[in-house]
């Protein structure tokens, strides 16, 4: 029987939400994997192991007997750019295209593109010697975050820096980097929306994204006390990068909010940790959306199923394995969602993430805060 086939090079916790969605809708996902036992393999049949860069492997992995529709699509941004366009070129249909994932690939090429396309950025400037570094820092008042153009994610390849001192060690490694002005905001949010290769597009609400040492803890939508103007410009300022850099799939543009102006900062061509709260939370989920999107199939409706939406991620536990903690989550939090990825536990590694979805946001702070801790091995309040 032919069948719709997604192809997705990754095997962490993306991949294999990605499973839970392809599997109403008979969806046949394949994986190129890290490892045997990772989280994706765990839950996806149709594994194999292999490197992103190993054109045999990815075209295994191409390799999907009585397909209708083959897409190839991808849970990280480290790909071979050169190997992708190959495939493309052969008629492989590679959702993102692979000019578009280069700009969530490289931070660098990324900032000239959006200035360019006019999109709302900090200043910036690249960094090549310590000169340029003084000067950088003597027109923004001493302070600079300074992140490298590749390889960087969860706050790694990105440092708050003061003096050249800092960054001493990535100047002598000739490593291109960037500086950006270090931006007063008031509230970090995600634009979420999914485009199709023939244009169609959908959003989902507005996202408040909360860190903690460079990583998402705790994702709200909508985002609370944001205006409408500035929800509308957000939109605006996604549609304008998803189409003017030709991106497919599911984009999440992270920007800043300073008073009423947003800068860009991040993208993520793929489903993104401040969507999470879409699996319970909208009416079609980032994840069966990003599968619609890259086998070019009608989107579906994005609305919230509730006023209100939280995830928190469960960041390192205590336990040998956060699910020891179940009986007394399931018992006193029965409306939280638990999410474990089948990841070994070690320090502020994300291991899972729990949402609940209602109408007071207090509560659901509070429900899906409380969980998290016990999946982390903290003891209840009684």
């Amino acid at each position: 029987m032919k069948s719709n086939v997604v192809a997705v090079i990754g095997g962490g916790q993306l991949a294999r939400m990605m499973q839970q969605a392809a599997g109403p809708l008979d969806v046949r996902l394949r994986a190129l994997v890290e490892a045997a036992d990772g989280a994706t393999a765990q839950v996806v049949p149709e594994s194999f192991v292999g490197d992103p860069s190993d054109e045999e492997a990815v075209r295994a992995l191409l390799a999907a007997d009585g397909a209708s529709r083959l897409a190839l699509t991808f849970e990280h941004e480290h790909q071979d750019t050169d190997l992708l366009q190959r495939l493309a070129a052969e008629g492989v249909s590679v959702q993102p295209p692979p000019d578009a994932l280069l700009y969530a690939r490289d931070k660098l090429k990324m900032r000239e593109r959006l200035s360019a396309l006019g999109a709302p950025v900090p200043d910036w400037a690249i960094i090549s010697s310590a000169s340029d570094l003084d000067e950088f820092l003597a027109g923004h008042d001493g302070e600079a975050i300074v992140k490298t153009a590749r390889g960087g994610y969860d706050g790694k390849g990105v440092r708050l820096v003061t003096d050249v001192e800092d960054i001493a060690d990535w100047l002598a490694g000739d490593i291109e980097l960037i500086a950006e002005e270090k931006v007063p905001f008031d509230m970090e949010v995600a634009a979420l929306l999914a485009r199709r290769p023939s244009g169609e597009m959908r959003h989902w609400e507005l996202t408040q994204t909360i860190q903690e040492d460079g990583v998402c803890a705790v994702a709200i939508a909508p985002a609370p006390e944001v205006s409408g103007e500035l929800r509308a410009e957000a939109r605006r300022i996604a549609e304008l990068i998803a189409e003017g850099l030709g991106v497919t799939g599911v984009l999440a543009v992270e920007m800043f909010v300073t008073g009423s102006r947003l800068l860009v900062n991040e993208l993520a061509m793929r489903p993104h940790n401040s969507g999470h709260w879409t699996i319970e939370g909208a009416t079609t989920s980032q994840f069966e959306q990003h599968l619609r999107a890259v086998l070019d199939l009608p989107l579906g409706a994005t609305g919230m199923r509730a006023p209100h939406a939280v995830m928190t991620n469960v960041l390192g536990s205590e336990l040998s394995d956060p699910a020891e903690a179940y009986p007394e989550v399931m018992a006193h939090l029965s409306e939280v969602k638990v999410h474990l990825y089948g990841k070994g536990v070690r320090p502020g590694r994300k291991l899972g993430h729990v949402s609940a979805i209602g109408d007071d946001l207090a509560v659901l702070t509070e429900r899906t805060a409380a969980a998290a801790a016990l999946l982390r091995g903290e003891r209840r309040d009684k």
